[in-house]
């Protein structure tokens, strides 16, 4: 299934607050009655030290998170703003269910906006991290670590997108040429 951000044509591209709760009622539609709507509960994410902020910070905090790629967008390279979206949501954990599914959906969607296309292959970039979480989980809790200490350091999380990405293009490569690039 495809989802579309709605944009004008010929305006900038602008994340807004209605394109994040979209894309979390898509993701979780039927599987949950607050799909596409902020949590209005306490958080706890298991396995994970880290504690969500209170839901009634939830708005601001995805206002600010909008703002930050808005302010940015033509300033800061697509994949660091894409690892920013990935962090930062599962970070604010908006959503009673869905988080994930929904900072990864968000992160492509405007990883292939800022680009300017559709990004080619089939093992994309949120199938793969859904596939093995392990290095997932490492680098959003490298981010929490330097978060919790005043500093923002994406370094990990951007090598997550990075090569994920080179997999997802590889992947178009290998079919083009029905061979891999180490063969000559």
């Amino acid at each position: 299934m495809r989802v579309y951000i709605n944009r004008s044509i010929g305006k900038p591209f602008r994340l807004r607050i209605s394109d994040i709760l979209h894309l979390n009622r898509v993701a979780i539609e039927g599987l949950n009655r607050l799909a596409g709507v902020f949590r209005t509960d306490e958080m706890e994410i298991s396995y994970s030290r880290h504690k969500p902020p209170p839901p009634d910070l939830v708005p601001s905090f995805v206002e600010e998170m909008c703002d930050y790629l808005n302010e940015n967008a033509g300033k800061k390279s697509p994949v660091h703003l894409a690892a920013y979206l990935l962090w930062r949501i599962n970070w604010i954990h908006p959503f009673d269910d869905g988080n994930g599914r929904t900072a990864r959906a968000v992160s492509y969607a405007v990883l292939c906006i800022l680009l300017g296309y559709e990004l080619p292959g089939t093992r994309t970039i949120p199938e793969q991290i859904s596939k093995d979480k392990k290095p997932y989980y490492k680098a959003l809790e490298s981010a929490d670590e330097t978060y919790a200490k005043k500093q923002l350091d994406l370094s990990q999380v951007e090598d997550l997108i990075e090569s994920t990405l080179a997999a997802q293009l590889l992947e178009v490569h290998r079919k083009a040429t029905g061979k891999d690039l180490g063969d000559k």
